[in-house]
């Protein structure tokens, strides 16, 4: 009862943080991440700095369901949905035709990759926020993702706005996502397996 207590209470900060554009470091179904607002640029712009990316676009991004993937691409193909129910371990999608995100998290091609979470803090996260949220490797850019919290560089957890409480990682793999790219007419191509 207390975990589910102190879950709520993390779940309420970092929506807060989120609302007001703020930036936060938090366990995913995958690996630690930096999160925003996928919607707000500057927070997206911030994110990006925080990590040293010279280039700010084409971040992944985690939604609750498949309704909130429709509110921000162009199609959702059937196979999409066929194929994230079949896979075995976190799949992101890549969508052709974003929209309603920040410019700097969708991709110059015009995509987006999108990852249904199943975590219980993502889950609630959320449920709570009610839109997608940044879901970048909380790494500089070009390091190793962090597996768990006591690999992350201190340069990152000073950087963001809330830092989640390392037990929230239960339920996480601790290893990125694969990544498959859908196209128009449900072309589907591995980006990473």
């Amino acid at each position: 009862m207390k975990r589910k207590m102190e879950l709520k209470k993390a779940v309420d900060e970092a929506v807060k943080v989120l609302r007001n554009g703020g930036v936060i470091l938090y366990p995913t179904d995958t690996v630690w991440g930096l999160g925003c607002d996928a919607s707000n640029p500057a927070a997206v712009e911030r994110i990006c700095k925080i990590k040293k990316r010279e280039k700010c676009s084409g971040l992944i991004v985690i939604a609750a369901d498949f309704n909130m993937v429709c509110r921000h691409v162009k199609q959702v193909p059937e196979i999409a949905e066929e194929v994230a129910e079949l896979s075995d371990k976190p799949l992101t999608i890549i969508y052709p035709g974003a929209f309603n995100l920040a410019s700097n998290v969708i991709s110059k091609d015009g995509s987006v990759g999108i990852r249904i979470v199943d975590h219980p803090f993502c889950n609630l996260l959320l449920a709570k926020f009610g839109k997608p949220i940044v879901a970048t490797s909380a790494n500089i850019s070009g390091e190793k993702s962090p597996s768990h919290y006591e690999f992350i560089d201190d340069s990152i957890i000073a950087g963001a706005d809330w830092v989640a409480d390392p037990f929230h990682e239960e339920g996480s793999t601790g290893k990125p996502s694969s990544i498959l790219f859908i196209g128009d007419g449900g072309v589907v191509k591995v980006i990473r397996d």
